[in-house]
């Protein structure tokens, strides 16, 4: 069967999956012994028991037995089914799909439709139904209050029918819910991945910058040491090649270390220095118009705001995802305006280009969206650059709005802080 060769792939978190277990273990146990010994219904006992007690076992085994952090999607599978079957024979026992319990049957499928593979899910859906419409007509009689009724056959068929409609409402609300919870992962996971990257390169600069420092004094008595030789074997030309060709590596290598702590420098001041909201961003800006051929427009139609704000790599990366997008879909023109006042900072970000497409103006901000107005596979996609510059800002108290441009023609977003939020951050 070819559900039988279900991937490896990681995805139920084990502690999760057995806590839930050994609260719905325990909640069979106290109802079967509460309706046996409390209100008298007569039924098979010790059979209920033993299922019950084969579910204890299966949770002892997963506790101790599977070593795992992650329920692998086969692993996940067979508990699931086994928790189907389980709660299946209990209810078979108990009045079939009268008993009010036998709503719990669909716990596990839609627990499986929100962390495992879609294969796995519709084989658990399929068990599922076939266990409610086989308790539908086969079943251990209740005796109890439940046999003293008289059930119209419309009123009791429409128990099974009702399940398997919560049934498959419930997974494809799980399903689309869990893919969505899968994708925002991946894109958060993309998120730190970036940030972290930014942290190691300032580290590095930083770490240059001090072996530089370190590097200068030892590379001066090197120098100094071959001047000297250079004099006194001025009269040995083949020392003299030598000593020269080490002199001219040494005055390189100062160059090179040089450089390298002036860039150092430059990069340490802007990832410390506090700047105004305007000087800001012309220095993200200023990084663009090295590499794009496009105009930047910034235009400051009120600028009370005149508080530094701390540089933050998650706001610069942020920014400039915006700032990237709007380059990269803008014909000739990037419109950056500023706007402040004494409660609010507002940037906004135009440009002349399409726009946002209708088909995904209301999906803006979700990760992995996809244009259908283009077929340039290469323009079409929004990717995650939207969403990270969204989530980074959002972190960090900003309002972000998205909507097509009423005077530039292309897609504006507008970026807008509270003037204390602003200066906290």
């Amino acid at each position: 069967m070819e559900l039988s060769r279900i991937s490896e792939t990681y995805s139920l978190n084990k502690s999760t999956y057995i806590n839930l277990r050994w609260i719905g273990i325990i909640g069979q146990f106290i109802t079967i012994n509460s309706v046996k010994f409390i209100f008298n219904f007569e039924f098979n006992y010790i059979a209920t028991n033993l299922i019950i007690f084969i579910g204890v076992i299966s949770n002892i085994l997963l506790l101790y037995y599977y070593n795992k952090i992650q329920l692998s999607n086969r692993s996940a599978f067979n508990f699931l089914l086994l928790d189907i079957i389980q709660l299946s024979s209990l209810l078979y026992l108990t009045g079939g799909i009268l008993n009010p319990f036998s709503i719990f049957l669909l716990i596990p499928s839609v627990f499986a439709s929100s962390n495992l593979k879609i294969k796995t899910n519709l084989f658990l859906i399929f068990v599922t139904l076939v266990s409610i419409i086989f308790l539908t007509f086969y079943s251990n009689s209740l005796p109890g209050p439940l046999n003293k009724i008289i059930i119209n056959n419309y009123y009791y068929y429409s128990i099974p029918i009702a399940l398997i409609i919560a049934l498959l409402f419930l997974n494809y609300f799980a399903l689309i819910f869990g893919k969505e919870s899968n994708l925002r992962k991946e894109a958060l996971n993309k998120i730190q991945e970036l940030i972290s990257k930014e942290h190691e390169l300032v580290s590095l600069g930083t770490q240059a910058a001090a072996a530089a420092h370190s590097l200068g004094t030892p590379l001066s008595t090197i120098k100094i040491i071959s001047q000297d030789l250079l004099e006194q074997f001025s009269n040995n030309e083949d020392l003299k090649k030598d000593i020269e060709l080490l002199v001219s590596q040494v005055n390189r290598c100062n160059e090179i270390l040089k450089r390298l702590s002036i860039n150092s420098t430059l990069e340490d001041d802007f990832i410390d220095k506090d700047l105004s909201l305007h000087n800001y961003l012309k220095e993200i800006v200023n990084s663009f118009k090295e590499i794009s051929d496009k105009n930047f427009i910034i235009n400051v139609e009120q600028d009370t705001n005149s508080f530094d704000i701390k540089k933050s790599i998650e706001i610069i990366y942020g920014i400039r995802n915006f700032i990237g997008n709007a380059n990269k879909y803008a014909k000739n023109n990037i419109y950056i305006t500023i706007k402040s006042d004494s409660e609010i900072s507002e940037i906004i970000i135009e440009d002349d280009g399409l726009g946002f497409s209708k088909d995904i103006l209301t999906k803006i901000g979700e990760p992995y969206i996809k244009s259908l107005r283009s077929n340039d596979n290469k323009k079409s996609g929004l990717g995650l650059g939207i969403f990270i510059g969204k989530t980074l800002l959002e972190k960090n108290y900003a309002k972000i709005l998205f909507r097509n441009s009423e005077t530039r023609g292309g897609a504006e977003i507008k970026i807008e802080w509270m003037n204390n939020d602003l200066a906290e951050i």
